[in-house]
């Protein structure tokens, strides 16, 4: 049975761990409060280059690119998104088992002998994926981009798996990734991102605005210079969602800590009070000529 020592010091203990829970949840929720405005100022961007293509596609012209080609899979790319940093539940986890299913989705379509490069983004994420790594997996450590990255480096990590498309390296490129919905609900979701799908070019919410445009030098070229700038905006929005992601599941796994850490502290509390009216009681008792045996 504990003393009220070693009581006082659990309670001590566990009242600094929910100082420390609640103190980073606020700052997750900061942070994830930054990459949805940095999300929402991205978004214009894409729907304003989906919007041109979708005019150009409207037009009676015959267009060729060569990130829209699709070629015989014989090795596969896929970009797998997770954190730096830890302390956010299962969403490594989670994302991980999304790879895995991706792999096995993708051995069962293209053949057991398909071969696989793995980009993994997030230092959590490379050490698990490293695991995989073997005769037709392939896991590069990527050093100048991480789950924190933005702006010129996820410029230059984008063109650079282009390039890898471009030259034959690889012949299909998937992105893994949490979609953000909202604190408490994180999609994962896996895309296509090179070749370029035509029903991704074409979305549903695009309204193509049918004026007599007068394209210069022509429609194709306009065409092959706005799909790259696509294929980035993509990856830009998937790291922001990776970010937002990553923190409200941080936010998330705070606030359970946090409830388990009060929790925690009425029941030690609860005890601690009981063992001390009992020594109370055993004092009084001695005081009086009696004894509790």
């Amino acid at each position: 049975m504990a003393t009220l020592r070693e009581l006082k010091g659990r309670i001590g203990s566990v009242k600094s761990s929910e100082k420390i829970t609640g103190a980073m949840k606020m700052i997750s929720s900061a942070k994830m409060h930054k990459a949805e405005q940095a999300l929402k100022r991205l978004l214009p961007f894409r729907g304003q280059i989906q919007t041109i293509i979708g005019n150009l596609l409207s037009v009676d012209a015959e267009f060729s690119s060569p990130l829209i080609e699709n070629r015989e899979v014989k090795r596969i790319g896929i970009v797998v998104f997770g954190s730096d940093d830890g302390l956010c539940g299962a969403y490594n986890m989670n994302v991980f088992k999304g790879l895995l299913q991706k792999l096995h989705s993708m051995r069962e379509k293209h053949g057991q002998d398909v071969d696989f490069v793995i980009y993994p983004v997030g230092g959590k994420m490379f050490k698990a994926a490293r695991r995989l790594s073997g005769a037709h997996i392939e896991v590069r450590q990527l050093v100048e981009v991480n789950s924190k990255s933005s702006g010129k480096e996820i410029r230059n990590f984008t063109f650079s798996l282009q390039q890898e498309y471009l030259d034959g390296n690889i012949d299909l490129l998937e992105i893994i990734y949490m979609s953000y919905k909202s604190v408490s609900r994180q999609i994962l979701r896996a895309e296509q991102l090179l070749p370029v799908a035509q029903e991704t070019l074409t979305d549903n919410s695009i309204t193509v605005q049918c004026r007599p445009y007068i394209f210069e030098p022509d429609a194709n070229a306009i065409f092959t210079s706005v799909l790259p700038l696509f294929v980035l905006a993509v990856m830009q929005e998937t790291f922001t969602e990776n970010q937002a992601s990553e923190q409200a599941a941080r936010v998330m796994a705070m606030q359970s800590a946090n409830d388990n850490a009060k929790k925690l502290l009425d029941q030690l509390q609860l005890e601690y009070n009981k063992l001390r009216q009992q020594a109370i009681t055993s004092e009084l008792l001695d005081i009086l000529g009696g004894q509790v045996k």
